[in-house]
C-alpha cells in the first residue's frame, strides 16, 4: 500500500512536469518540494530524504535539464538514478557455508511483495544447486 502511494504521487509529480514545455527552477522546486513529501509519507528517514532532495535538485538546476530537448524527461531520468544510487545499484552474491543454514533476512512493508522474492529467490537457489556437480557436495 505504501508503495502504491508513493508511485502514484511520483506519478502525478511527473504528470505536471511533462504539461509545461520548458521547466523552471521554481517548477523543480514544486516536484521536489512533492517528492519530498511523497517520501516522508512512505517512512524514509529524513536524512535519506534531504540527501535525495538535494542530489536531485543540484543536478536538475543544473545544464543538465535546462539545456535537454524535454525537460520533463530528464527529470524523470534524473529522479530514477538516484532512487537506484539511494536503494543500491550494486549485485552481491549470496556466501552458502557448507556446513551451517544460509539465514537471509527480508525486510520491507506490508505488500512490498516480500513473499514473493522469497520463492523467487528459493527457485534461483534451487537452480543453482541442482546445477552444480555431485562431486562438489562437500
Amino acid at each position: 500500500m505504501a508503495f502504491e502511494n508513493l508511485t502514484e504521487r511520483l506519478q502525478n509529480v511527473f504528470k505536471n512536469l511533462r504539461k509545461k514545455g520548458k521547466i523552471t527552477e521554481s517548477d523543480i522546486q514544486e516536484a521536489t518540494k512533492e517528492i519530498r513529501l511523497a517520501l516522508l509519507e512512505a517512512d524514509v528517514a529524513l536524512p535519506v530524504v534531504k540527501d535525495f532532495i538535494k542530489k536531485v535538485r543540484e543536478r536538475a538546476v543544473g545544464h543538465e535539464v535546462i539545456d535537454t530537448l524535454n525537460p520533463a524527461q530528464q527529470i524523470i531520468k534524473i529522479v530514477n538514478e538516484e532512487l537506484t544510487e539511494v536503494l543500491g545499484s550494486d549485485t552481491a552474491e549470496i556466501i552458502k557455508s557448507p556446513k551451517i543454514p544460509t539465514i537471509i533476512m527480508m525486510v520491507g512493508l506490508q505488500g512490498a511483495g516480500k513473499t514473493t522474492f522469497a520463492g523467487k529467490l528459493a527457485n534461483k537457489l534451487k537452480k543453482e544447486e541442482d546445477a552444480r556437480p555431485f562431486d562438489d557436495c562437500g
